[in-house]
């Protein structure tokens, strides 16, 4: 029986400006950038195509069209209703949450995050002239993740303008339950602080574990959050560079669209093109892609187990990154440049993701079962060669 879709193979990517295969040298294997190595689903190369051969591509309003798609989607998958007018466009999730930041700043304020947590948001505070505010993540026995309701109250101070939440988080593969949601949501009502709630992992969920987002939980929540969403990581659509915002407060919605017109630059039109076609065409393809991207983490999660012993792992609840701690070796000089040198693989080091994320790696298996096993292959190798020498 054929496939209704190709994720075993995809075309060379050294011979494109792909960020993700040209950032090494050629006999290195990346295994590294949220980018995956599947083709987009065939209903958005269609829609691009037909575009582009309209052949002319001036500035871009914002399409009704593409606003009802999301406000569909997210009724679909989420049980939320959200107006035309809540929605603001943005180029990333990451410019989104910097402008948010830009638009709440007041003179002493802070901002709050959760480490370890995908580098871009160590920044945020700094551009934005913000306090920047830490907590850790709580983390039990078993290597697993949490809010601590107590930990996190006590983290909120008089300053605290913003806190910026990552769920499904990146790195650690966490969907936060609806008690941890109320835990953050409830602690934020209390002290006035805002919640900018990056969600761009959203779609990627597996079995047993379902996303909510944190505006969902009440009225007054919704009041106080801005919610960022993308097509990019759950149709690899990132280069096309847009994002979403729901923004249901009049007065920041007002300040973050100047904000976007003034600092965003407008958005890419084969962008906004590729979106809408995801959102009504691109569901069954991400049906088969999440069969497949479940598939690769159990897999990962066995090999980890059975054949690289040392290395410890959580099996992520979503997303196709997963956070192998390496602490349990003495990987020279540190895990990252222990991998890249001696396997030849290209990871992310953990130490970008915070001081929390010192002796671990991320690795992306968002990519043909083939790839995955080659890049295993090579880490053991790697391991075995080092055991043996010492």
């Amino acid at each position: 029986m054929e496939k209704p879709f190709n994720f075993d193979t995809f075309p060379d990517r050294r011979t494109t400006e792909s960020l993700k295969w040209r950032a090494y040298a050629k006999d290195v294997l990346p295994m590294w950038v949220a980018d995956m190595d599947f083709l987009s689903p065939p209903k958005v190369i269609e829609a691009l195509r037909a575009r582009v051969e309209h052949g002319i591509y001036g500035y871009a309003i914002d399409p009704p069209s593409l606003k009802q798609a999301i406000m569909t989607w997210l009724e679909a998958r989420y049980q939320w209703r959200v107006s035309e007018e809540e929605i603001v466009f943005v180029p990333s999730v990451v410019s989104g949450f910097n402008l948010v930041a830009l638009a709440l700043k007041t003179p002493g304020s802070g901002l709050l995050i959760q480490t370890p947590v995908y580098p871009p948001f160590l920044n945020v505070a700094r551009q934005a002239g913000m306090k920047d505010q830490r907590l850790p993540l709580s983390r039990d026995a078993a290597g697993r993740y949490y809010v601590d309701g107590d930990r996190f109250r006590a983290a909120l101070t008089p300053e605290t303008r913003m806190f910026l939440l990552c769920n499904p988080h990146n790195p650690v593969g966490r969907v936060f339950t609806r008690e941890e949601l109320w835990i953050m949501a409830e602690a934020c009502l209390e002290q006035d602080v805002v919640i900018c709630s990056d969600e761009i992992h959203c779609d990627l969920t597996y079995s047993g574990h379902v996303h909510i987002p944190i505006a969902t939980l009440d009225e007054a929540i919704a009041r106080k959050t801005v919610t960022l969403m993308s097509p990019s990581k759950t149709f690899n659509l990132a280069g096309l560079k847009f994002a979403f915002a729901v923004v249901p407060d009049p007065a920041l919605r007002k300040t973050l669209k100047q904000l976007v017109h003034d600092l965003g630059g407008g958005m890419n039109i084969m962008g906004l093109v590729a979106a809408e076609a995801a959102y009504t065409r691109g569901a069954e393809w991400l049906q088969h892609l999440l069969k497949i991207l479940e598939s690769n983490r159990n897999y990962l999660y066995e090999y980890v187990q059975n054949e690289l012993p040392g290395l410890e792992m959580q099996p992520p609840e979503a997303t196709y990154l997963a956070w192998l701690d390496c602490r349990g070796l003495d990987l020279q000089p540190n895990p990252y440049e222990f991998f890249l040198n001696e396997a030849r693989v290209a990871l992310n080091n953990g130490r970008d993701f915070g001081a929390e994320g010192r002796g671990f790696v991320r690795l992306n298996f968002g990519c043909p079962r083939a790839t995955l096993e080659q890049g295993l292959l090579r880490m053991k190798a790697a391991l075995e060669r080092t055991k043996m020498v010492s």
